[in-house]
């Protein structure tokens, strides 16, 4: 699934769209089929939710935890394990940092970053200027 039909499903908006992306969700969900979705449309739909929808981060992100945990739709990267770490609307680095961070970390040894707040992490380290 891509973002404009999560953000139907989540939001019920536009009601046309909405109708049918429940429709061919559950088509999917009868017939045995798995919906995926990667992390790049979870980050995209967090910040539609926010910014198109002004949907508060805090609840954005249990929408969105919610959503993976309950609705059937497996998602292909990190997005549910992240979601699901405490604290995560004031975490920083942030929700979107951390999902990159997991998706380097499963093929790279080393993060470079400028970010202070990275280096908090496993396997990052922060660059600092001469």
């Amino acid at each position: 699934m891509d973002s404009s039909v999560v953000l139907r499903l989540l939001t019920g908006e536009p009601r046309d769209q909405a109708q049918r992306a429940l429709e061919e969700f559950e088509k999917a969900i009868h017939s045995g089929g798995e919906l995926l979705v990667s992390d790049l449309v979870v980050s995209e739909v967090y910040f539609a939710l926010q910014h198109h929808y002004s949907v508060p981060k805090a609840e954005a992100l249990a929408l969105l935890a919610k959503f993976l945990k309950e609705s059937g739709v497996h998602p292909l990267g990190a997005a549910s394990k992240v979601l699901a770490e405490p604290d995560m609307a004031t975490a920083k680095p942030g929700f979107v940092d951390r999902l990159i961070h997991a998706e380097y970390r499963q093929a790279a040894k080393e993060i470079l970053t400028f970010e202070k707040a990275a280096g908090r992490l496993p396997g990052v380290r922060v660059l600092t200027t001469l």
